[in-house]
C-alpha cells in the first residue's frame, strides 16, 4: 500500500469536496479550517515532522483521539467544542473513504470515534424589565449612544442573530406597510422579520440621522464599516453594567448578544406564540431546536402546575400483564 499524500487530500477536499461539490458556507470552510490547523500542528509536534511533511496513515484513531483529548485538557476547550472538531475531522475521513478505498479501514476506525455527550444549560434570557433597562442604558444625547439604543431595541425585538445584526443593510430595512427587516442568516436561508412600531419608529429616525447609501451597515462601527463580533459583545457587556445600577437582577449576569435572541423568544412564547412560528421567526431549521424555550421559562411550568388535579390523589401506576413486558419495566 502506497502512502497517501496528506497536503494533498486536505487541499482537496477543501477545495473539491466543501466548496465545489457540497457548496459550504463561509463559516464552514472557515470552522473545518481552524480544526485542521489545529490537528496539523498537534501531530506535527507529536511525531517531529513538518505538516506538509505527514503521511495520511499518520492520522490513526488513537492519534485522532489524543488530539481531541489535548482540546479538552490542554487548551480547555468544552466538549460542544471538541464536538465540533470532531465533526470536521469526520467530513474529511468521509472524503477520504471516497477518494481512497484501500484505506477504508483507517476511516472506519476514525468515523467510529464518538460525539462526546454534555450537560445542556438552561437558556439565559432577560426578564421584560431587564430588557428596558439595558435599552434605557444607552446615552441618547450622543451619536453613538442613539445608535446603541436603536441596536438594543432591534435586537431584543427581532431575535437576529450576532452576524445578521452586524451585517444587516439599509436596503434590508423596510419600514413601510408592513414594516420589517431582511436578513440572510445561518443555512444561508432568506427570512424577513417583523417590527413593532415602537421599533420601526425609533429605526427610521435613526436611519434618516445615519444617512448613507443602501448598501451601507445599519449600525457602522466608528469608522463607518460593520461592527466586529467582538465589537458588538464589548457594547451589550458595557451597556449591561450600566443597566446593572439600576436594575440589581444583572448584576454579575455573563450577557451576549445571543440572550438578546434568547429574550427575543421568550417574550414570543410568553406572549402565546405556537412554537412553530417562533421556529420561523428565528430561522431554526427544525423545531426541535425551539423547543428549548418551554423548558427554560417557570412560568409555563407554573401554569402547567395549575392544571393539575388539586384532589391530592395519586394516579395508578402502570401495571405490566405480560410477564416480557414486567421484565422490560424492571429495567
Amino acid at each position: 500500500m502506497t502512502a497517501a499524500n496528506l497536503p494533498g487530500l486536505v487541499q482537496r477536499f477543501f477545495t473539491e469536496r466543501l466548496r465545489a461539490q457540497i457548496g459550504a458556507s463561509p463559516h464552514t470552510v472557515a470552522s473545518y479550517r481552524d480544526t485542521f490547523r489545529l490537528l496539523l500542528i498537534f501531530v506535527s509536534a507529536r511525531l517531529a515532522r513538518a505538516p506538509s511533511k505527514l503521511r495520511l496513515e499518520d492520522l490513526d484513531a488513537p492519534l485522532i483521539g489524543a488530539f481531541l483529548d489535548h482540546l479538552e485538557k490542554e487548551r480547555t476547550s468544552t466538549p460542544k467544542t471538541r464536538n465540533v472538531r470532531l465533526t470536521a475531522v469526520r467530513a474529511f475521513f468521509r472524503f477520504i473513504a471516497f477518494a481512497e478505498p484501500a484505506r477504508s479501514l483507517q476511516c472506519q476506525q476514525v468515523l467510529a470515534i464518538p460525539s462526546k455527550r454534555h450537560e445542556r444549560s438552561m437558556v439565559e434570557f432577560l426578564a421584560e424589565e431587564e430588557m428596558v433597562a439595558l435599552v434605557a442604558a444607552p446615552d441618547a444625547t450622543i451619536w453613538i449612544g442613539r445608535r446603541d439604543r436603536t441596536l438594543l431595541q432591534v435586537a431584543v425585538q427581532t431575535g437576529l442573530r450576532n452576524a445578521e445584526i452586524r451585517t444587516l443593510r439599509r436596503h434590508d430595512v423596510d419600514l413601510g406597510v408592513g414594516a420589517h427587516v431582511r436578513c440572510f442568516g445561518k443555512g444561508r436561508k432568506t427570512r424577513c422579520t417583523p417590527l413593532r412600531r415602537d421599533v420601526a419608529g425609533a429605526l427610521e429616525a435613526w436611519l434618516i440621522e445615519r444617512g448613507g447609501g443602501p448598501d451601507d451597515p445599519v449600525f457602522p462601527s466608528s469608522r463607518g464599516g460593520c461592527l466586529s463580533a467582538d465589537a458588538l459583545q464589548a457594547l451589550v457587556s458595557r451597556h449591561v453594567a450600566t443597566a446593572a445600577t439600576k436594575c440589581s437582577s444583572l448584576v454579575g449576569r455573563s450577557i451576549t448578544p445571543h440572550t438578546l435572541r434568547h429574550s427575543a423568544a421568550m417574550e414570543l412564547l410568553r406572549r402565546g406564540v405556537d412554537l412553530t412560528v417562533i421556529a420561523l421567526w428565528l430561522g431554526h431549521e427544525s423545531i426541535e431546536t425551539t423547543q428549548i424555550y418551554i423548558h427554560a421559562d417557570m412560568r409555563l411550568k407554573e401554569r402547567a402546575l395549575g392544571h393539575a388535579d388539586p384532589s391530592g390523589t395519586t394516579p395508578p401506576r402502570f401495571r405490566p400483564s405480560d410477564s416480557l413486558l414486567a421484565f422490560l419495566q424492571s429495567l
